[in-house]
């Protein structure tokens, strides 16, 4: 499972750890992901994404319906 967000699309980020001797090593910033089960009505099932934090409230806010919807115009399928 590629660590990534189904609706804002966010991946983790890289950069320099950098210590107090300011020596330099790779390090990544993971998304705050959580997998979440949202009841479709329209379908009468259960569907599964993995969303940020971010995309939680942003599904609270549009409904599950309009973002499938969107999500679907995309062509992700769902």
């Amino acid at each position: 499972m590629s660590r990534r967000c189904e609706i804002t699309g966010a991946e983790p980020s890289f950069g320099n750890a950098v210590s107090h001797s300011h020596r330099r090593t790779r390090r990544r910033w993971n998304p705050n992901l959580q997998r979440h089960r949202y009841w479709l009505p329209s379908e009468k099932r259960w569907i599964t994404l993995t969303l940020t934090a971010k995309a939680l409230r942003t599904v609270d806010r549009k409904g599950i319906e309009k973002v499938v919807a969107e999500l679907r115009a995309r062509g992700v399928k769902v």
